[in-house]
C-alpha cells in the first residue's frame, strides 16, 4: 500500500468519524472550548481572596479595585458561557470572553511571557472559530449568482485567522533535545500545524492533532493525580482545560471545514 492509499484511506476514516457524529461534534467542540473560561471563572469564586490579594499585591490598585477585576473575571466567563452554550447572544459572549483574555494578559503579565502569550492567542483563535460557527452568511438577493468577494466574506476570514491562531497552542508542546522520538514528534506536530494552517487535507489534519492532544492530556497533565495543595495541581489543572479549549477549537474545524480560504477550498475550482 503507497502512501498516497493510506491517506486515503485515512481521509475515509475521517470522513465517516464526521457522517456519524455530525450532529453532535459542534456541540462537544463548543463545550471543549469554553471549558477553560468555566474552570477559570470557579477558580475566581473558590480562590477570590487569593487572586484578589494578587492582583493588588501586584499593581498595588487597591483591594477594591483588585475585588472588582475578580468580579469582573467571573461575571465575565461564566456569564458569557453560559450564553455560547445555549446559543444566546453568541457574539457579545464572545467579545466578552475576548475582553477577559486582554485584561488577564495584562494583569497576570502574560504578555512578557512567550509560552503562556501564544497559549491566549490560540484561545482567541478558538473564539474565532465559535464566532464563524454562529455566523450566518448574508445571502446575495440574486440567487445562484457567485459572489466575487466569497473569500473574503467575514466567516471566511474568522476561519482562517482562527485556524492560524489556533495551532499556536502547538508551537509551546514542540521540546528540543536529541531523543528520536522527540524528533519524530516535532516534524509530525509541525507538519500537521501546517496542513491545518493552509486548510489542506485540514479534516484528517486536525482531527490527528485532536487525538494528538487527548493523549499528552490526559497523560501529562493528570492533576487528579497530584494533592489539590500543592502548587502544581493548579498549573497542571490550568493546562489542562487549555489543551481541551483548543481540543474544542479543532473539533469546530472538523465540523465546519476550513472555510473559503483555504487549499481544499481551492481544490473544489480545480
Amino acid at each position: 500500500m503507497t502512501r498516497g492509499d493510506l491517506v486515503n484511506r485515512a481521509e475515509d476514516v475521517a470522513d465517516q468519524f464526521l457522517r456519524g457524529t455530525r450532529r453532535y461534534l459542534p456541540h462537544v467542540g463548543r463545550l471543549c472550548l469554553v471549558s477553560t473560561f468555566l474552570e477559570d471563572g470557579a477558580r475566581m469564586w473558590f480562590q477570590w481572596a487569593e487572586q484578589s490579594d494578587y492582583i493588588d499585591s501586584t499593581w498595588s490598585c487597591g483591594l477594591f479595585l483588585a475585588n472588582v477585576f475578580v468580579l469582573i473575571n467571573l461575571l465575565g466567563q461564566l456569564g458569557g458561557c453560559v450564553l455560547i452554550l445555549s446559543r444566546n447572544y453568541v457574539h457579545p459572549s464572545c467579545f466578552a470572553l475576548f475582553a477577559v483574555i486582554a485584561l488577564q494578559t495584562v494583569a497576570y503579565s502574560i504578555l512578557w511571557d512567550v509560552k503562556f502569550l501564544m497559549r491566549n492567542l490560540s484561545l482567541g483563535g478558538g473564539l474565532l472559530l465559535l464566532l464563524a460557527e454562529s455566523r450566518e452568511e448574508t445571502r446575495s438577493v440574486f440567487a445562484g449568482v457567485p459572489s466575487l468577494g466569497h473569500q473574503s466574506s467575514p466567516k471566511n476570514l474568522l476561519q482562517l485567522g482562527g485556524r492560524v491562531l489556533l495551532v499556536l497552542m502547538f508551537l509551546t508542546l514542540l521540546h528540543f533535545d536529541l531523543s528520536l522520538f522527540t524528533f519524530l514528534q516535532n516534524v509530525v506536530g509541525t507538519g500537521l500545524m501546517v496542513l491545518v494552517v493552509l486548510g489542506f487535507k485540514t479534516k484528517l489534519a486536525a482531527l490527528t492533532l485532536v487525538l494528538w492532544l487527548l493523549c499528552l492530556n490526559f497523560t501529562v497533565n493528570a492533576f487528579w493525580s497530584v494533592a489539590s495543595y500543592k502548587p502544581m495541581h493548579d498549573f497542571l489543572k490550568y493546562d489542562f482545560f487549555q489543551t481541551t479549549s483548543v481540543i474544542g477549537g479543532l473539533l469546530l474545524v472538523v465540523a465546519l471545514g476550513p472555510g473559503g480560504v483555504s487549499m481544499d477550498e481551492k481544490k473544489k475550482e480545480w
